[in-house]
């Protein structure tokens, strides 16, 4: 092992805390035999998905017999302290799930390997039929992200688009949303006022018009207002910028205005997310990763439409992604760098996981029929396609060296929420915080380089 990767390790280990979320600690062996090559394999995901990279990496197996894979699979709640874990004992998985956000730190620490030979000479992989804006993510020339070489491939993209319960709006006689035109911030409070409802006459809402997380919500509607929680150089948190502070105010208004999402206390009886499962949301995220859960349990019918536009006109939404990565411990690169491309882009590997309804196709050419297959539910899956295309953006702390300073947006904002604290309030305590920390990660960044 280098002095650069034994020195590395615990700075990685830091570094990986705020930015991956994922791992339910249960391992599988594929069973060894003598003379074979063996892999690790480290990924997380929902009952699904794993069930869906088991079948995958099965495949795998049939078609390289002289390889045999150990899967560590974890819940996603668990995936950051067990990778954490891992690499803090130098025992790197051979083949892991990642977050772009993490490339800057891995690929200084001497965590990850770089891949561009065997991507580039692969003779079954085509990397210009692969999301360009995925790839692109884990390139990385000791610079400028986006450039360079390759530190892994994208397990895939996840457009975070909006659903709405199409049965729910035909039962009120109210107009289906335009699937090219996005409501304006007023429009869709005024459909979402009409669905939120007492169905039963008990004086209590039994739908809502929507239960946004601010986690994953809130990104929709600053950038659709114009506004960042950092500026073009990636150094200034622009958080006290007033069209940030609108679009925060507007989303706790939804709550303690509006009246068109549950309360806490509402939403501790029941989450959001079950209430969108059963029916009594109008208005609720949908990513490819929930296709096949929805598939399964929906009992009514919905599809997808642009996210409502704040006051640039436009849509905007996130993009997630994981990648695979090859741990730069592995004693088979070759063979490891193998196993990460069958995952991200080889038509078999896909094609399994896309049957699955687990993920999109990262495969541009197959994404494009698929988003045309009606058998395939909700109908207007080009939604996907287009945020990837038009309006998608990955979040803020890609950028950075670490995620500390926007996680610790979030840490303190439940008081905005619930109506006692104003927005502009919050953000002039919290952007000194902010700012504080990703000076630090700036400064950490200059040293890890050196």
């Amino acid at each position: 092992m280098s002095k650069k990767i034994g020195a590395g390790m615990l700075l990685a280990t830091m570094l990986a805390g705020t930015v991956l979320t994922g791992c339910s600690g249960s391992s599988e062996s594929s069973g060894k035999s003598d003379g074979k090559i063996e892999l690790s394999f480290m990924f997380r995901g929902q009952p699904q998905e794993q069930e869906a990279f088991k079948a995958v990496i099965k495949k795998y197996e049939e078609a390289n017999p002289d390889v045999d894979v150990t899967m560590v699979i974890t819940a996603p709640d668990q995936y950051d302290t067990k990778l954490k874990a891992a690499i803090a004992g130098r025992k790197i998985p051979d083949v892991f799930f990642y977050n772009p956000a993490q490339v800057k730190a891995y690929v200084n620490s001497g965590v990850l390997l770089d891949i561009t030979e065997q991507v580039e000479g692969s003779e079954e992989i085509k990397l210009d039929d692969i999301w360009e804006s995925g790839v692109d993510k884990y390139r990385y020339d000791g610079e400028t992200l986006g450039e360079g070489a390759i530190y892994g491939l994208p397990k895939d993209l996840g457009p975070f688009a909006l659903g709405y319960n199409k049965t729910m709006f035909e039962e009120a006689g109210i107009p289906l949303p335009d699937k090219d035109k996005p409501y304006t911030w007023e429009e869709f409070i005024s459909v979402a006022q009409k669905l939120t409802k007492d169905t039963n006459g008990d004086g209590k809402m039994d739908q809502y018009g929507t239960g946004f997380n601010v986690n994953w919500a809130l990104q929709a509607f600053v950038w659709s207002n114009g506004a960042d929680w950092i500026d073009e150089s990636k150094t200034k948190v622009t958080i006290d910028d007033p069209k940030f502070i609108e679009a925060l105010q507007w989303f706790a208004d939804h709550q303690n205005k509006y009246k068109i999402t549950p309360s806490i206390g509402e939403a501790q009886t029941l989450d959001t997310y079950q209430r969108w499962m059963k029916g009594q949301l109008a208005f609720f995220p949908v990513g490819p990763w929930d296709m096949g859960a929805f598939k399964e349990q929906l009992k009514f019918e919905y599809d997808l439409i642009p996210w409502p536009a704040g006051s640039t006109g436009k849509s905007a939404t996130w993009i997630g992604s994981l990648g695979i990565g090859v741990g730069s411990t592995t004693k088979h690169p070759d063979e490891a760098a193998e196993l990460a491309m069958y995952l991200s882009a080889d038509q078999e590997g896909q094609q399994a996981l896309v049957d699955a309804q687990v993920q999109l196709p990262n495969s541009v050419e197959v994404a494009e029929a698929w988003a045309e297959d009606t058998n395939i539910k909700p109908e207007n899956k080009r939604e996907f396609l287009d945020i990837i295309n038009d309006y998608g953006r990955g979040f803020p702390a890609e950028h950075t060296y670490t995620a500390e300073w926007y996680d610790e947006f979030f840490k303190n904002i439940q008081p905005v929420l619930d109506g006692k604290q104003t927005a502009e309030d919050y953000v002039k305590k919290a952007q000194p915080k902010m700012q504080k920390m990703l000076d630090a990660a700036i400064e950490q960044e200059k040293q890890a380089a050196k």
